[in-house]
């Protein structure tokens, strides 16, 4: 099966309902898409399929066929929400990190602007560490660059 991970076309030999965490994990490398819960409930596997933010445990590969997978590599490291991340000193242990970028890069994408509200019904995954306050903080200082 071919998939279209951060702009490159990928030929993987995978069974179809292997969950598209593991595909990006253990066959193409790319780690910094994180397993969490397996469960779809915390969020630290999330990845942005067509521009919208996914569970990736939970989706099965086959199901991304054909759609533009984005992962944390894929932001490349520079956009303004990771610099404001830093500027914010928003990561403690910084695991869940990866997929609330994913989940906060996804919301700026549709809502430039976005309002406590709407940052708060986007942002669904969970970070131990409680890092919530800063985690909005961040996400408000990019929207004003």
């Amino acid at each position: 099966m071919q998939l279209k991970i951060n702009g490159k076309a990928i030929e993987l030999a995978i069974e179809t309902e292997m969950p598209l965490l593991w595909a990006i994990r253990d066959e193409v490398g790319l780690t910094g898409t994180k397993f969490g819960c397996g469960v779809a409930q915390c969020g630290a596997c999330t990845v942005l399929l067509d521009g919208e933010p996914v569970r990736s445990c939970s989706i099965p590969s086959g199901a991304a066929v054909g759609r533009k997978i984005t992962t944390i590599e894929g932001l490349g490291g520079k956009s303004a929400l990771q610099k404001a991340w830093i500027a914010k000193q928003v990561p403690q242990c910084g695991y869940c990190q990866s997929g609330m970028l994913m989940a906060a890069t996804a919301l700026l994408a549709r809502k430039p602007q976005p309002s406590d509200a709407d940052i708060d019904a986007a942002i669904t995954n969970v970070c131990r560490c409680g890092t919530y306050p800063r985690i909005k903080a961040a996400i408000k200082a990019a929207a004003r660059l």
